[in-house]
């Protein structure tokens, strides 16, 4: 039995990575701020959601790892093998916009938590972007997931801030499990906005194309799939104290709106400099993470879709139009950022109506994809999986496209 356990151990430490690393990196910029915003505006009460919010992306999650170790093909390859090649092109064009809207959103989050310590744009911008590429492309999968599995330990800053600011925990437990719904549309699209960020388009890709990349198998999946699940659970637990620490912070002082993550962390200076100096740390972490996981999601997903080599363990010369891709996105991402005026709310918004026209079709495709026998063979949604993956899907796709209207009414109105 001893022997049994640690054979499994060892296999769950060699299997690690891409779950852990896409579940908690999907707390990004534009994460934080809707977390913060969320705690900042209703305190406690939205807490209730993350427990839902967990079992859909458990789900999604799971399906995707799954037909990665069983197909050992990545979602778009899979996708242009299934539904042709004019299906493909057309998905990839809109999830090459939407990801890189979000690249930049996320230099934007590097620039103003550095801003905060007085380091300009136009000097922590471009050091990320160097960074960023020369991580890239200079590294190897291994190499790349170690910062990556390093990145998401940084995580514990939101955690410690969250303890340090000294909430309400009886509140904080209570609201946990407690449902509360407001019919006024800012709760609702607050509630929305927050499954919306939590499956994202480029999540499904990237963790399929990294379990195939780290070469996990069918025989080995058993311990990937307890990776995939602990990683969901971490992703929720750290937006959770990112609720907590602005509800503790700003909305016990007074209930109100903030206009990005970094006003999150002055709401915390009051409760000293370590409360404050933590939260910008984690905001500077989880964006450079995500600026370097998004633009290589996509250089997997273009390359994979149109049969392009692809992955960090090639040379440039070995996969030239994935590297390229990747350079642009962060080149162009970055740039973006340090054009003075640049309406970056309004592109933030319209990226998140793009994922939410996306997403719809993106999950229908991996249903229908790990339901047919000649990709999956045995490893097949049973029954009950199938029930609980289509009642995912449709809360998905009705909640995001709800959010789409809603976001398109408030760019418009």
């Amino acid at each position: 039995m001893i022997r049994s356990i640690r054979h499994h151990l060892l296999v769950f430490f060699s299997v690690i990575g891409p779950g852990f690393i896409t579940a908690v990196v999907d707390n990004d910029a534009g994460g934080i701020f809707t977390y913060s915003q969320a705690g900042a505006r209703y305190g406690y009460l939205p807490l209730w959601t993350l427990m839902p919010i967990t079992l859909l992306l458990i789900v999604t999650q799971e399906m995707c790892s799954r037909m990665g170790a069983v197909t050992e093909k990545g979602l778009s390859d899979l996708i242009r093998e299934e539904f042709g090649l004019r299906t493909t092109f057309l998905m990839l064009a809109a999830l090459v916009a939407a990801n890189l809207m979000n690249v930049m959103a996320n230099f934007a989050g590097v620039a103003s938590s550095l801003e905060l310590f007085g380091v300009s744009r136009y000097l922590s911008v471009p050091v990320a972007v160097a960074a960023v590429w020369l991580l890239i492309v200079k590294g190897t999968y291994a190499s790349v997931e170690k910062v990556f599995l390093f990145a998401c330990a940084l995580y514990v800053c939101y955690i410690v801030s969250g303890v340090l600011v000294k909430p309400d925990w009886k509140e904080a437990a209570l609201y946990s499990v407690k449902p509360v719904l407001l019919f006024e549309p800012g709760y609702l699209q607050m509630l929305i906005g927050m499954v919306g960020t939590s499956v994202a388009p480029w999540m499904q890709f990237y963790l399929q194309a990294a379990i195939v990349e780290k070469g996990v198998t069918a025989k080995d999946y058993a311990e990937s799939r307890i990776e995939v699940i602990v990683g969901c659970v971490v992703m929720s637990a750290i937006a959770s104290f990112i609720i907590v620490a602005c509800a503790g912070a700003i909305w016990s002082v007074k209930p109100q709106d903030i206009a990005d993550a970094t006003d999150a962390a002055k709401g915390l200076k009051p409760f000293g400099d370590w409360a404050f100096t933590l939260f910008c740390a984690g905001l500077l972490n989880a964006s450079f993470f995500a600026a370097c996981i998004l633009p290589l999601s996509t250089a997997y997903t273009v390359c994979e879709g149109l049969g392009f080599e692809s992955g960090v363990n090639r040379s440039f010369k070995e996969a030239p139009i994935f590297y390229w891709l990747f350079t642009g996105l962060i080149i162009v991402g970055g740039g973006v950022i340090l054009i003075p005026g640049f309406p970056l709310v309004k592109m933030i918004l319209f990226s998140q109506v793009i994922n939410g026209v996306l997403l719809p079709f993106v999950l229908i495709f991996m249903i229908q994809l790990v339901n047919k026998e000649r990709v999956m063979h045995d490893w097949r949604n049973n029954a009950a999986y199938n029930l609980v993956a289509w009642t995912a899907v449709v809360l998905m796709i009705g909640l995001t496209l709800a959010l789409v209207a809603l976001t398109v009414r408030g760019v418009f109105a």
